[in-house]
């Protein structure tokens, strides 16, 4: 038999409410899915000291320590401290764990340290991200993945940022051998015709995901020195009308979704339903409410976005409808 507790602050301190009265499980935050092996070791001792031995790993990249009694949940908190300050997590008071739980761990494929197709450092980005919004109680989920592969299914996130690059062409190392050409129409979108025995590029169909740069036997194609990136915004799963998340903005720069991803706080914080059941809704519900219009309104205030970057006007999201 446990002892009673308050199960909004146990949430809260980012751990879960079980089917055993008395029972908990802490759930880790390791953003960007990736960290120090030595930090596993930290998580096998919690694991076997204060819970039943056993992990689970999440679907968002992080550990979920199981079968913790409630009494043990101050000796968790304090031996997670290692883990938070490796992996730099804000808090607001040391060893009593998580502040909050409602922005969930932000998720990230293994991006370009280790992947030829990623254009650009996940891991990073999404430590990044995760300075500027966490801790959070608001229900936002946030994921990144290196190219339009989309390895990490971020269609399915309230904000999805892809990795993009602009090819640029270096006509004097072209052989005019047409593997960009045959690759691009193969397994990506026509982008890239011959005119003339040589590629021509062709922006506006271009989707960023640098297959002429991996395939170019010569090197002739290169990444843009230039980090860009494609935001699909409110994809979700559930059980009430799911669906994918639609494209927002194309050739973005990373200030600008940082920009776009902390306005929406005060967004949801000022038209989220007052009776959203523990005050989470999915943050598409709330534009669907609202209208496209009055969520640019609060989303873009201050940001101004670069020549290149095309913003989407018409967003109509696909899915059932229940």
């Amino acid at each position: 038999m446990g002892m009673d507790i308050n199960t909004g602050a146990l949430r809260k301190n980012a751990f879960r409410v079980t089917k055993r009265r008395g029972i908990t499980a802490s759930r880790v935050r390791i953003p960007g899915g990736r960290m120090d092996a030595k930090l596993l070791g930290e998580i096998q001792k919690i694991a076997e000291l204060y819970g039943d031995g056993t992990v689970h790993i999440t679907s968002r990249q992080g550990f979920e320590i199981l079968g913790i009694p409630f009494e043990n949940i101050d000796k968790v908190n304090e031996a997670l401290q290692p883990l938070i300050d490796e992996l730099d997590i804000n808090q607001e008071k040391r060893n009593k764990g998580y502040s909050a739980a409602g922005t969930r761990n932000i998720t990230a494929c293994i991006g370009n340290t280790v992947c030829p197709y990623a254009c650009y450092n996940t891991t990073e980005f999404a430590k990044k991200i995760e300075k500027e919004i966490f801790p959070h109680n608001l229900h936002f989920k946030v994921a990144l993945t290196g190219c339009p592969n989309d390895c990490a299914k971020v269609r399915m996130h309230d904000f999805g940022i892809q990795g993009m690059t602009m090819p640029q062409l270096d006509k004097s190392r072209c052989v005019s051998c047409g593997a960009c050409e045959r690759v691009c129409r193969k397994r990506s979108v026509k982008a890239i015709t011959m005119v003339n025995n040589k590629p021509e590029h062709n922006l506006e169909k271009c989707i960023g995901c640098g297959l002429c740069v991996v395939n170019c036997p010569m090197r002739a194609w290169t990444r843009s020195e230039k980090k860009y990136y494609k935001l699909v915004i409110m994809g979700r799963t559930g059980k009430k009308n799911p669906r994918l998340g639609e494209d927002f903005l194309k050739w973005a720069d990373e200030e600008n979704i940082i920009k776009i991803i902390k306005n929406t706080y005060a967004y949801v914080t000022e038209y989220i339903a007052k009776d959203a059941p523990g005050g989470k809704e999915h943050i598409g519900y709330i534009v669907d409410r609202t209208g496209m219009e009055e969520f640019k309104k609060w989303a873009m205030k201050d940001v101004h976005l670069d020549s290149e970057t095309i913003e989407y006007d018409s967003i109509y999201w696909k899915g059932p409808k229940y």
